[in-house]
């Protein structure tokens, strides 16, 4: 069965270093699993403007 290079390579490093991916987990849950507050969402969503169709053409 075909194994690219990319897929043996981080199977290998894995293997080597099988604390990798509990560590990846931590540095991801330091920027991402964070709690969303409600409220700063909806504001967001209220403060965005809306886009026009083409940003590229200008307005004459």
């Amino acid at each position: 069965m075909y194994e690219s290079d990319t897929t043996r390579f981080l199977r290998e490093l894995k293997e080597r270093n099988p604390a990798l991916e509990e560590s990846q987990r931590k540095g991801r849950a330091l920027l991402w699993d964070r709690p969303q507050d409600p409220e700063v969402a909806r504001q967001a969503r209220e403060a965005r403007v809306p886009q026009k169709p083409y940003v590229y053409q200008p307005e004459t």
